[in-house]
């Protein structure tokens, strides 16, 4: 794609992103860098969505990076993201491949693409103890309140909660930082799904995964050592699926209660990319059931 630097697919969960972005990957000689805040993690495959098989197109393997790079339990973070995403992108690109960026984090593609530098945040141990009791909604009530909230998009733990509202008060008393970090153009392209669509899907898959085994996954990750609470902080499936494992929910609630919390994920997602449009981001928005070929097509034609 002449006159850009990459090509960045994004989209909310079960909008066929990784798929299209490997099949344009596919057109263009390209490799895909992941920005998932869990695909990161090895073991942790169903409960994440990996779906290795979306990254072989026409018999060929496309190349991904920035997928099973550390142990789970470790707290991997956007500081590291940014670090990792280079490595890959330069290594790309001296191989004279075409760089893809693919995700749905959004704090992760928006720290690459506004291209300034987030500090490593240290611990706080005295605001830990002063938020220590006050309740989810509570914590995303004090998020809100930051001019420049750090994420909100995977924020559905009460840890995850109070480590984002950690790294906003960091900020608050030192300055981000702009380093060598190149200033990317990139074309920005958005899958848009029905909202009905959507739902459809995210109930389909999640039943799909719940057969293929994700709960042995989770007894699995338990069993090799991770605690209950190490799970719990990645939100979502890991969540629900451990309060069920450890007792704490019966099979249907697990269900019911994590089919609301996927569908409540995805709303932020769409919340969030809207906030980068809002933020100066053009974002070139791709209906999700077009043919692959028009959708490709689609993204060929920009300029």
């Amino acid at each position: 794609m002449p006159g850009y630097d990459l090509i960045t697919i994004l989209g909310p969960t079960a909008s066929g992103k990784t798929t299209f972005a490997a099949t344009l990957a596919h057109e263009l000689e390209g490799e895909i860098i992941s920005a998932d805040s869990r695909q990161i993690y090895r073991g942790m495959d169903l409960g994440t969505g990996k779906d290795l098989q979306d990254y072989i197109v026409e018999g060929k393997t496309i190349p991904y990076h920035l997928i099973d790079m550390v142990e789970p339990g470790y707290k991997y973070n956007v500081f590291e993201f940014q670090r990792d995403f280079l490595a890959a992108y330069q290594d790309i690109k001296e191989r004279k491949k075409y760089p893809i960026l693919c995700g749905g984090t959004g704090m992760y593609l928006e720290s690459i693409l506004k291209g300034y530098r987030l500090l490593p945040v240290p611990e706080n141990t005295a605001l830990r103890e002063k938020l220590a009791d006050r309740s989810l909604s509570e914590l995303t009530e004090i998020l809100r309140s930051y001019k420049q909230l750090h994420n909100s998009t995977d924020v559905d733990t009460v840890k995850r909660a109070i480590r984002a509202i950690e790294i906003e008060e960091y900020y608050r008393e030192h300055e981000r930082e702009h380093r060598d970090f190149p200033q990317l153009n990139s074309l920005i392209v958005g899958i848009r799904i029905e909202r009905e669509l959507r739902r459809e899907k995210i109930s389909r898959r999640l039943r799909q995964r719940l057969e293929e085994g994700m709960v042995e996954e989770v007894r699995t990750l338990l069993a090799q050592g991770l605690t209950a609470a190490d799970l719990i902080y990645y939100g979502l499936e890991y969540k629900y699926l451990t309060l069920y494992v450890t007792g704490a929910l019966t099979y249907e609630e697990m269900v019911s209660q994590l089919e609301i919390a996927i569908h409540q994920f995805a709303k932020r997602q769409m919340t969030w990319f809207r906030g980068m449009e809002k933020r100066g981001f053009t974002i070139h928005w791709i209906d999700a059931t077009l043919p692959m070929q028009e959708k490709i097509e689609k993204v060929l034609s920009y300029k």
